[in-house]
């Protein structure tokens, strides 16, 4: 395919890389880097759309074959699910001269939630109902897919938003879990002050990502990342484990709002289910709770 109409270097776009089939030229700008990977700026220019070019450098993880793994079971992963509220795959390939594994994913104009709350201070409660809605109906797709999968990293840098239209989705299923029928997982994995009690006794199942998606809720209401408080992972560890919830709770303000999250960060047993929640009444949007602000 014929991807510039002129050989000019005026003409051409700033790629500082194309795919091989001449389809995605990737831009320098970086959108954001994580342990496993950058992602950069792209172009689609078959479609005329911006994309988020997803860049792992393989040499990173010379002799970790699990790393590895769980980076192709993200591109497999990514290729089967089919959601409004998860981010799409376009295509992947493997840059062997490089030693670079890159894949196409959709690009979300105003990034993540994390950073699009920061940069706005006062958000209605209204708006952080639409928003988690939203990410429950990916969440519920994901727990009620044959077979079921966990995303069991889920964290305000990993869900996407596209502000001019309030849509989120989440990203980032790098280290979800596959697991079938028995809807049971035994790996420890995940980022520390999102992690649910259970993950860290190795026996959990997908009721782990709702304990993570009331922590994500916590800090849309208080920009405050759970267990500010803590200096190192043991002292999460501790917390957790015993049940102390973290001291950014006591700064939510709505009572709905804090017994919502005290639900979805309770005990496993108790614990609801995306479809549960996503009938709970505090979800329900009232005209007038536009004007209440966060």
């Amino acid at each position: 395919m014929q991807t510039q109409s002129t050989d000019s270097s005026e003409d051409r776009e700033p790629f500082v890389e194309v795919d091989p089939t001449g389809r995605y030229g990737r831009y320098p700008e970086l959108l954001g880097s994580g342990a496993v990977k950058n992602v950069y700026r792209g172009f689609d220019l078959e479609e005329g759309r911006d994309i988020a070019w997803n860049q792992v450098k393989l040499r990173n993880f010379t002799g970790d074959q699990p790393a590895i793994k769980r980076l192709y079971s993200e591109i497999k992963l990514l290729k089967t699910l089919k959601n409004e509220n998860l981010i799409v795959l376009y295509g992947f390939w493997r840059d062997s001269e490089n030693n670079h594994l890159n894949f196409i994913t959709e690009a979300c104009a105003s990034g993540n939630l994390r950073d699009y709350r920061k940069k706005h201070k006062r958000v209605s409660l209204k708006a952080l109902k639409k928003w988690s809605r939203q990410i429950l109906k990916g969440l519920d797709y994901l727990h009620t897919h044959e077979p079921c999968v966990i995303h069991r990293d889920l964290n305000c840098s990993n869900i996407f938003i596209n502000g001019n239209i309030g849509k989120v989705k989440i990203g980032d299923l790098g280290l979800a879990a596959v697991v079938g029928k028995s809807h049971v997982a035994h790996s420890l994995i995940g980022t520390p002050e999102y992690m649910a009690p259970e993950l860290y006794e190795e026996d959990y199942n997908e009721l782990v990502d709702i304990y993570s998606f009331g922590l994500c809720l916590l800090e849309m209401d208080t920009m405050e990342i759970p267990y500010m408080e803590c200096n190192c992972i043991a002292q999460i560890y501790n917390k957790v484990t015993k049940g102390v919830m973290p001291l950014a709770l006591n700064k939510v303000k709505d009572p709905e709002l804090k017994a919502f999250i005290e639900k979805c960060i309770g005990k496993p047993r108790v614990r609801p289910s995306a479809a549960e929640l996503l009938k709970d009444p505090f979800l329900e949007i009232d005209d007038d709770e536009s004007n209440g602000t966060a």
